[in-house]
């Protein structure tokens, strides 16, 4: 895989920052803003995503006086991308979020994860809660340990098409995603084998950002590959394997789960699926949103965040 992307060629945004960290035992970039002195807010974002997908609420929680902190996952973006696929299993996720804190020598932080981002947000709150104030999750719920390995279950039920099915042999999804990294960031449609093998559709700029924000996204994985993001998915086996010590957990900090009512997600992860398991929750639906969440409709995400940061923990500078 390509090195990741240097500091210098991100866009310059006004109030952030960018500096690389060493975190969880890897460099990881990091986009911050707000005051040092306030309150910690650490966002992780999707698949395929950036910090950059946090570039409203950097600076919306930043000018409310939050120190928010917005990390490239590992293997995506400007943080290291380890060779070996099984160090991107759900624990090492964790221990990346776990080490940008103590990189910072921060106690304590709010956890935010969209996507892909949700269940190390998540599961950082259920095995750290002493490193967590509170925690909120976009669009993806709280879930517990699988019972059985899922691919195997989504192989028999959803077919060799189905995309996670499809992401699971290295080498084959990076091929097709790689070819037109424009039109894979840009389409609605799923990434199977049957997309992949259309070559000549050109899909339009999605609504929730403009051609040169979709641009430094392309830019980004046209740079380092999509094998970082896809391996994120070649561990849900290893994860129903490694989990097990924590079979049963609960979060047991303050908890916002935020979810689009048109988010195909609701399908098959719905809001229900936390119930029992995350002890003090509330669950805002947002009417006519998509799985985007954050992007799609930065003002809501926005102040929805700020009012749940002020009530489990005062304003954005600390007392």
């Amino acid at each position: 895989m390509p090195g990741p992307v240097p500091l210098t060629d991100w866009p310059a945004l006004p109030g952030v920052r960018h500096e690389q960290l060493h975190a969880g035992g890897i460099d990881v970039h990091l986009a911050s803003s707000g005051p040092e002195d306030g309150r910690p807010v650490l966002l992780l974002h999707g698949f395929p995503e950036l910090w950059f997908s946090w570039r409203h609420q950097l600076r919306a929680l930043g000018e409310a006086g939050y120190r928010v902190l917005a990390p490239d996952l590992r293997g995506v973006g400007g943080t290291a991308a380890p060779a070996n696929p099984d160090t991107y299993d759900l624990l090492h996720l964790v221990r990346d979020a776990v080490g940008v804190l103590d990189a910072l020598h921060l106690e304590r932080a709010t956890v935010v994860g969209h996507d892909c981002g949700a269940p190390p947000a998540w599961w950082t709150a259920a095995i750290h809660p002493q490193r967590v104030q509170a925690v909120a999750g976009l669009s993806v719920p709280f879930l517990p340990r699988a019972p059985e390995p899922p691919v195997p279950i989504m192989r028999e039920h959803l077919g060799e098409d189905f995309y996670i099915v499809h992401f699971q042999e290295p080498g084959v999804a990076e091929a097709m995603l790689a070819r037109d990294v424009r039109r894979t960031l840009a389409t609605t449609r799923q990434w199977s084998r049957s997309w992949g093998e259309v070559e000549d559709d050109v899909p339009p700029c999605p609504p929730s950002m403009t051609e040169d924000e979709l641009g430094v996204f392309a830019a980004a994985y046209a740079r380092t590959g999509f094998t970082g993001g896809l391996n994120w998915y070649r561990n849900l086996d290893r994860n129903q394997r490694v989990m097990g010590e924590w079979d049963g957990v609960h979060v047991t900090v303050p908890a916002l789960f935020v979810q689009g009512s048109r988010d195909p997600v609701r399908h098959f992860m719905p809001a229900a699926a936390m119930d029992g398991l995350v002890d003090d929750l509330r669950i805002e639906i947002l009417d006519g949103a998509d799985h985007w969440i954050q992007q799609e409709r930065p003002a809501d995400i926005s102040a929805l965040l700020l009012g749940f940061l002020a009530a489990t923990g005062g304003p954005g500078r600390r007392d």
